[in-house]
């Protein structure tokens, strides 16, 4: 199955019948903000990474070259469909107006969250493999309860929809295959969103499926569709299609969304050690972002004045996530293991003295925690 494709990397719109229609709800400023947020996002995961190699955080998850999918795809939902990442999903929260503050919290363990999932409609990062797919599809169990009983609350949006993210490695875990069973079996109003950047961690897609990633879908009775994860606009217009679909009662479907991971799969990979460099050039030269920006050039769509703006945009982001990072304080350690439930619970109580005994041993030897 090839996957759609509107905007060729060569600057060529085609036209697609199902799906170029959906494309009539972008005026030109529509247009540009797509490329905005992707630019924006950019900046933001470079800035990120920058910081890790400084000893700054512990750990980030570069996005570097998925920009067009997640953009693409969280611009075709409503601002109250419920969306559940993985934790690699920036350019999705910060489209849905997530501070950098808010964002790195997680990344600089300074918060259990870094923001109010109801403020947002955006769940926190799921750093457990696919756990996010049970939660999408209990909460997308929960909106269709709601509707057949007529307990939509007044803040719900009537046609909401669910977004589960995942990535190709995550495909693979037996919590998405238990999502699905659910999903299909209740007609749940729930989109799968799978991100084949080809590399899961070391292990390539081919490896983890001898068919494309789409047909999973076929074997639990519902619609997959292929997409270029490197064209924001056939990243829009499917997933607009899609929820089409689904608020008008139609159950799930996938989306099989095909990019590239340019960079490593978080900062403490090395992925010269599994990959070639013939291959991440070839990908680099479909750059998303380069696509776009050449196609809204071509048409007058945007002039230089805009894309300076935008930069300058950019770094203005940056420049608040290095702040932001570097003003936030530890969290207190006591406040880590007494919010995991809610009464007391032994085993927390013996890993936090554990942790206790453990920071003790420093400080007596001399040294730093």
């Amino acid at each position: 199955m090839e996957p759609v494709q509107l905007l060729s990397p060569d600057g060529t719109l085609r036209e697609d019948e199902r799906y170029s229609p959906f494309l009539e709800a972008l005026d030109d400023a529509g247009l540009r903000d797509l490329y905005r947020h992707m630019a924006l996002e950019r900046r933001f995961d470079q800035e990120a990474t920058s910081l890790q190699r400084q000893g700054q955080l512990a750990l980030w998850v570069p996005a570097l070259g998925q920009e067009a999918a997640q953009v693409g795809t969280i611009a075709a939902l409503k601002p109250t469909d419920r969306v559940f990442p993985t934790y690699r999903e920036h350019a999705m929260a910060l489209y849905r107006g997530i501070s950098a503050e808010e964002l790195m919290a997680t990344f600089r363990a300074t918060k259990h969250a870094g923001w109010d999932p109801h403020a947002y409609n955006f769940h926190g990062y799921s750093i457990v493999l696919a756990a996010q797919t049970l939660h999408a599809a209990g909460w997308a169990m929960a909106v269709k309860q709601d509707e057949r009983l007529g307990l939509r609350a007044r803040d719900k949006a009537a046609d909401e929809i669910v977004l589960a993210c995942l990535g190709d490695g995550a495909s693979s875990q037996g919590d998405v295959h238990e999502s699905m069973v659910f999903a299909s079996s209740y007609e749940l109003p729930l989109l799968y969103f799978i991100q084949n950047n080809h590399w899961a961690i070391s292990v390539p897609t081919a490896t983890q499926s001898r068919h494309p990633l789409v047909h999973r879908a076929d074997g639990y009775g519902f619609e997959g569709v292929r997409v270029d994860g490197n064209d924001v606009l056939a990243s829009y217009a499917v997933a607009a299609e899609m929820a089409q679909q689904i608020r008008s009662g139609s159950g799930p479907k996938l989306i099989e969304s095909v990019t590239y991971r340019i960079g490593a799969h978080t900062t403490a990979d090395d992925p010269t050690k599994y990959r070639s460099d013939d291959e991440v050039q070839a990908w680099t030269a479909k750059d998303p972002i380069t696509r776009f920006r050449s196609w809204l050039e071509s048409g007058d769509r945007a002039d230089q004045a805009y894309f300076t703006q935008v930069q300058e945009e950019a770094e203005e982001l940056a420049t608040e996530l290095r702040r932001a990072v570097l003003a936030m304080e530890s969290i207190d350690i006591e406040r880590v293991f007494d919010t995991v439930y809610a009464e007391p619970h032994r085993q927390v109580e013996m890993e936090k003295a554990w942790l206790k005994d453990y920071e003790a041993g420093f400080a007596e030897a001399g040294g730093d925690k």
